[in-house]
Parts: structure tokens; C-alpha cells; sequence
């Protein structure tokens, strides 16, 4: 199977969230410096967290209004008020114009957006793919994304101190190709009982997330996503601090290396392997189970972020990481499309905004471990960290037989 046989909306979005990560990872990432400046890191820190809070809230409801009214109809309402948002931000951080409270104001409507179309972005995905095609859609769209995110990150990194009026102005038109996509080349993948989309209550809303949460298996699934992705996480956080404060200065090749120059080299590398390696990920993985990849991918990538908590070695590091992001690219596309094979058609989008909260509840279990980290050693931690990866490993191995059930009753 080829680019070339995906539905167009596939095509579409992937290329649209290229275009749209590339430039935003110049900007966004570097917007709490941003606000700081003025502001303080206490209030930019509660700021922020508003900000995220803003966007859980909007992606519940973007995920039942989407199951209501069609996937379309949201993307492209909240893809013109995104453009809006970021023309705005342009022009109030212009040579004429500069204010701080209007660009976070327009980054929460981004925020608002984002969650309120993420939902129908993923349900949209499951629609128009076939569960065949689905490994090597994700394993593209994973590629594809980190790339971006990427090249962005390091472009931002040099650019977004004396250029953000420019970026800016990329940002805007980037925003503007992306309605256009949406508007003249992007289908409706679903066309909802016309009965249910006519009216709805608040209760509705409460019902069809009660609902979601009723489906044990689906849940279960999301719990190990969870754990596992936590350890991602850690390494900004518990190994970051873990290797400013305890690796010692070491030589690699003729580089005297230093414990946050080693997180810069570790992010680097998972980020080239992952450019490298996850393109052809899904061809390798079709000559084995799913459930053995699964599983693999997992003990890879728990194992070498369990390493990596403790060891001070450069070498061992360096190893650890090669192992753990072979893990990742192999086991990413055999969860999505696992995870896009359990919501019933009607509420595919109300699915994907439960599966959205996996971010920040991965993030939450990073920051305990943080917390715990002051108090305990580090080899206590790294044994902590690894039995956490552990346990989402074992919850995949013990469901996966019945996601497969559900699965070939779908295809049937």
C-alpha cells in the first residue's frame, strides 16, 4: 500500500498538519517565555494552566458536537476563527501595534479551537480509512508530525526572539492554506442522523460521555496508553533534573558533555531516529501478530526509559535511547489503529476526546514523579518509573486478544 491509495482527506490532513505544526513549533513552545517577560513566571505558570484547562473543557464538547453535525462543519468553523486568532496575534506584535493580554487572549481562542476540532481531526481519520490502511496511516501522520515539530522547534529556537512578527505572519498564512484545504478539498466523512443532529441538551452531553466511559475495554486500552506514554514525559522532566544535578562532566568523541547538554542530545537523537525509523515502521510490523508487536514496542521502550532514569553513562544512554525509540515508532502505529477500531461509528468523535485527556493525565503522572524524586534515589525511581511502564505493558498483553475481537467484528 501506497500514499497514493489513502483517501483524500487523509492526504489532505496530513499534509495540512504538517504545514500548521511546522510553523506553530517556531512559536508556541517559546510563548511561555513570552509571557513571562511581562508577566512572571507565578502568573505565566497560572496563566498557562488556564489555558489547558480552556482546552479539555471545548474538547469534550467538539467531540459530541461532532458526532451531531458532521466532522467538517467544525474543522472549518474553527479553522477560520484559528486564522482569525493568529491574523490578531500578527498585528499585536507588529512594528505599530504590541499587546501581551490580546496575543494570550488569542492563544486560548487557538487553544479553544484546537480542542474543540481535535476530536473530529481523529474521527474523520477513522472514517475514511480502512483498519488495513490505519498502521501505515499513523505511522505517516507520526512521521510527519514529529518532523515538523522538529525542524520547527529548532528554526523557533533561532528565530522567535527577533523575528516573531515574521513568524507570525507564517503562521497566519499557514492558517489560511489550512482553511482552504479544508474548505475546497476536504469531504465530510459523516453524516449523522439528521433526528439526533436537530437538537440537544446539556444532559445529552453528560449521557454520551457516561456512555463512553461504560466501555470497560476502551478504557482499560486508554489506562496502559497512559502509563506507557508517562515515561516519554519523564525525560523533560524527573531525568532532565536527574541529569543537570548527577552526571558528572563526560567526554564523548571530543565534546566534554555536561548533564542538560546530554537531554539535548538524547531529544536529538530520539527525534532523528523517529524521522528515520517510523516511515517504514508499518512495513516491518506486517510480518508479525500485532499483539507481539504491541508488547515488544512496549518492553523496548519501558526498558530503555527505565535505564535512562538512573544510568549516568554516556554510551549506556546513547544505546538506551536507540532502544527505546525503536519501541516507540513500532508500537505508536499498532495502538492507534487498535485505538481507532473500538468507538462505534456514532461516536467516534466523542471517543477521541476522551482519548485526548491521554496528554495531560501522562503529564500529571510525570509531574508525581517529579514530586516523589525529591524525596527518593534514584535507582528507587528508576525501579518506580520502570514498574509503571510495567503495568501499562501488562494491561495491553492481558486486553489485546479481546481488541482483537472487537476489531474483526467491526470488519465483519
Amino acid at each position: 500500500m501506497k500514499f497514493k491509495d489513502f483517501h483524500i482527506n487523509i492526504k489532505i490532513r496530513i499534509i495540512e498538519t504538517f504545514i500548521s505544526r511546522f510553523i506553530g513549533s517556531m512559536i508556541f513552545p517559546f510563548m511561555a517565555i513570552y509571557l513571562a517577560q511581562y508577566y512572571g513566571e507565578g502568573i505565566t505558570g497560572l496563566l498557562l494552566f488556564v489555558n489547558v484547562i480552556v482546552g479539555v473543557i471545548f474538547n469534550f464538547f467538539g467531540g459530541f458536537i461532532s458526532d451531531r453535525i458532521g466532522r467538517r462543519k467544525i474543522m472549518m468553523y474553527a479553522e477560520i476563527i484559528r486564522f482569525f486568532a493568529f491574523f490578531t496575534m500578527m498585528a499585536f506584535n507588529s512594528p505599530w501595534a504590541e499587546s501581551v493580554l490580546i496575543t494570550f487572549l488569542m492563544m486560548t481562542v487557538n487553544t479553544i479551537c484546537w480542542g474543540f476540532s481535535g476530536p473530529a481531526h481523529q474521527a474523520m481519520l477513522i472514517d475514511v480509512s480502512t483498519p488495513e490502511q490505519r498502521k501505515l496511516m499513523y505511522s505517516i501522520t507520526y512521521w510527519a508530525n514529529n518532523l515538523s515539530i522538529a525542524i520547527g522547534g529548532i528554526l523557533g529556537a533561532f528565530l522567535f526572539k527577533d523575528y516573531l512578527f515574521e513568524l507570525l505572519i507564517g503562521l497566519s498564512l499557514a492558517s489560511l492554506i489550512t482553511v482552504s484545504l479544508i474548505v475546497f478539498f476536504i469531504k465530510e466523512s459523516y453524516f449523522p442522523n439528521q433526528k439526533e443532529s436537530a437538537s440537544f441538551h446539556m444532559s445529552d452531553i453528560f449521557d454520551t460521555y457516561k456512555m463512553v466511559f461504560k466501555d470497560r475495554l476502551f478504557i482499560w486500552f486508554m489506562a496502559a496508553g497512559i502509563l506507557v506514554l508517562s515515561m516519554e514525559f519523564n525525560l523533560t522532566n524527573f531525568i532532565a533534573i536527574r541529569l543537570s544535578e548527577e552526571m558528572t562532566n563526560q567526554y564523548f568523541i571530543n565534546w566534554e558533555i555536561q548533564g542538560i547538554q546530554m537531554l539535548g542530545f538524547l531529544r536529538t537523537e530520539n527525534t532523528i531516529l523517529v524521522a528515520l525509523f517510523a516511515i517504514f515502521a508499518a512495513k516491518f510490523i506486517e510480518r508479525f501478530k500485532e499483539k507481539n508487536v504491541l508488547i515488544t514496542g512496549c518492553l523496548m521502550f519501558v526498558v530503555g526509559y527505565g535505564v535512562i532514569s538512573f544510568s549516568n553513562n554516556i554510551w549506556l544512554l546513547f544505546i538506551m535511547m536507540i532502544i527505546a525509540t525503536v519501541g516507540e515508532v513500532i508500537r505508536v502505529p499498532v495502538e492507534q489503529s487498535s485505538m481507532a477500531a473500538l468507538p462505534p461509528d456514532d461516536a467516534r468523535s466523542s471517543y477521541m476526546a476522551i482519548k485526548g485527556m491521554s496528554f495531560n493525565l501522562s503529564m500529571l503522572i510525570s509531574s508525581i514523579v517529579v514530586a516523589l524524586g525529591a524525596f527518593l534515589s534514584s535507582f528507587v525511581m528508576a525501579i518506580i518509573i520502570t514498574c509503571i511502564g510495567l503495568l501499562g505493558t501488562t494491561i495491553y498483553y492481558l486486553i489485546f486478544d479481546k481488541i482483537q475481537l472487537r476489531v474483526n467484528a467491526n470488519k465483519g
